[in-house]
């Protein structure tokens, strides 16, 4: 083989080898511009997603103040209904009592009148 052709085989792989090289380089570089695209419109799509998510968020917030403040009220109803029962039992008590005494005084009523019949006394009879 002459110097020549060595020569040329080396310009013709070195050739190659740089061509290799920028199609390698073009390749990632634009894989890399792909990748950076998909990126930024993953940030886009999460940034518009993360508004929703604060409205939701809001929005469940919202709900449960709600719900804290109708059981609040639930709890309040519930306390004023014991407070009403409690009252209640205390004047059907009361009622017993007072119908216990009115029984009582009929009773003694009943006892010392002459003129009241008494199963248990036979009554004299008026001639």
């Amino acid at each position: 083989m002459s110097t020549s052709s060595v020569i040329w085989t080396i310009v013709v792989v070195v050739v190659v080898i740089v061509v290799v090289a920028l199609l390698v380089w073009t390749a990632r570089n634009k894989r890399n511009e792909r990748r950076h695209l998909e990126a930024e419109a993953i940030r886009k799509d999460v940034a518009e997603s993360s508004f929703e998510v604060g409205q939701r968020e809001a929005k469940a917030k919202e709900s449960e103040a709600k719900a804290r403040m109708v059981q609040a009220e639930a709890d309040a109803k519930a306390a004023e209904a014991s407070a009403l029962q409690q009252h209640a039992a205390q004047h059907r008590r009361d009622v017993a009592s007072s119908k216990d005494e009115l029984n009582e005084k009929r009773d003694q009523a009943d006892t010392i009148d002459p003129a009241t019949p008494n199963p248990e006394k036979p009554q004299p009879k008026n001639e």
